[in-house]
C-alpha cells in the first residue's frame, strides 16, 4: 500500500516537471525566432536606406540628365492640345455649340437671298440677322423675353456681349470675312480689258506679280516648309520665303512652287487636328498644284465639317519653282 502511494505522487511530479520544462523551451524559441526576425529586417532597412554621399551625388547627376533627356515642349504642346480638345474651342467668350447655331443662322439668312445677290445685300441680310438677334437677346436677359426663344438664359449674357463689343472678332472667326466694296464711285477711267484691282487690302508691303496671290485660296502639295513654326509678317514676305527656298534648294531637294499664309488675325480653319494661328506660311510643292478650296467652302463640306467657316480664309499662290 505504501508503495502504491509513493508510485502516483512521483508520476504527477514528473508529469508536472516535464510540462515545465516544454513551456519554457517553447517560450525561449518564440523569443529567439522574433528577436533574429527583428534584427534581420532592421539590417536590411539599413542597407536599403544608407547610401555614401558619393552614391547620392551619382544618382542626383543621374535624374538630372535623365529629366534634360525629356522631349519637354513637345510634351507641354501636346497637353496643351489635349486641353484645348477636352474643354472646346471659346469663339469670343462663346461655346462652340453657340457659334455652330450662330453660323447655321446666318447661312440660312444667306440662302434666302437671291443668287445674284450683291455684296452689299449680303451686308444687309446679316447686319439685320444682327440687330434682331440681338434685341432676343437682350429681352431675355431683362426678363421680357418670349418662351419661344431657342436662346437659354444663360447664353444670354455671353451672346448679348459677341454681337455687340466683340462682333468684329466672332463674325471673322465663323468666317465673315466679307471683302470691302466701293459705294460711291463717281467716274469710271479704267481701260477697256484691264482687270479690277483686287478689292481687299492685305497687312504688309505689297506682293509682287511673280507671287500670283489669290484670296481665299488654298492649295494642297508636299509641305517643304511647315507652316505650324514657320511664321511671316506678311503674305509677302511667305510669297518671298517660298521663291529663297526654290532659289537656294539643295540637289535631289523638293522646291517650293506653292506658299499659302494665313492673314487672318484669329486664325484660319482647316479640316485637321491643329489650331492653325495667323501668320502662319506653308511652303508646299507640287509637280501639278491642284486647289484644296476656293472661295467658299461647299454646303455638302459644311454639312460634314459643322465648324467650318463659311469664307475660305486663306491666301495662297503658285510661283515658278
Amino acid at each position: 500500500m505504501a508503495r502504491g502511494v509513493k508510485w502516483g505522487c512521483s508520476y504527477k511530479r514528473s508529469t508536472l516537471i516535464v510540462c515545465s520544462i516544454n513551456i519554457v523551451v517553447a517560450l525561449y524559441v518564440l523569443r529567439s525566432l522574433y528577436a533574429s526576425l527583428y534584427l534581420y529586417s532592421n539590417s536590411d532597412f539599413n542597407k536599403v536606406v544608407k547610401y555614401t554621399p558619393d552614391q547620392v551625388r551619382k544618382m542626383e547627376e543621374s535624374i538630372r540628365i535623365r529629366r534634360a533627356k525629356e522631349p519637354l515642349e513637345l510634351v507641354k504642346i501636346v497637353k496643351e492640345l489635349k486641353e484645348e480638345f477636352n474643354r472646346g474651342e471659346m469663339v469670343a467668350g462663346l461655346p462652340k455649340e453657340v457659334t455652330g447655331r450662330i453660323t447655321d443662322e446666318i447661312l440660312q439668312r444667306l440662302r434666302s437671298l437671291n443668287a445674284n445677290a450683291n455684296i452689299s445685300e449680303q451686308r444687309d441680310a446679316i447686319e439685320s440677322w444682327r440687330k434682331e438677334k440681338l434685341q432676343e437677346v437682350k429681352q431675355l436677359v431683362h426678363g421680357t423675353g418670349g418662351l419661344n426663344s431657342s436662346i437659354l438664359k444663360q447664353e444670354a449674357g455671353m451672346l448679348e456681349r459677341a454681337l455687340e463689343s466683340d462682333w468684329a472678332v466672332l463674325s471673322e472667326n465663323i468666317g465673315l470675312w466679307v471683302p470691302a466694296e466701293i459705294i460711291h464711285q463717281e467716274h469710271n477711267d479704267k481701260p477697256e480689258g484691264e482687270e479690277d484691282p483686287e478689292e481687299e487690302v492685305l497687312p504688309g508691303r505689297p506682293l509682287s506679280p511673280e507671287c500670283h496671290a489669290e484670296l481665299h485660296t488654298d492649295y494642297g502639295g508636299v509641305a517643304v516648309r511647315w507652316g505650324l513654326t514657320h511664321h511671316k509678317e506678311s503674305a509677302a514676305d511667305c510669297c518671298q520665303a517660298c521663291l529663297d527656298q526654290a532659289k537656294y534648294a539643295k540637289p535631289g531637294e523638293k522646291k517650293c512652287n506653292i506658299w499659302v499664309y494665313c492673314p487672318s488675325e484669329t486664325g484660319c480653319y482647316s479640316p485637321d487636328i491643329y489650331q492653325h494661328k495667323n501668320q502662319e506660311c506653308w511652303l508646299k510643292h507640287a509637280e501639278k498644284p491642284k486647289l484644296n478650296f476656293k472661295d467658299k467652302y461647299s454646303d455638302s463640306f459644311r454639312d460634314s465639317h459643322p465648324n467650318a467657316p463659311l469664307i475660305v480664309p486663306w491666301v495662297s499662290g503658285v510661283v515658278s519653282a
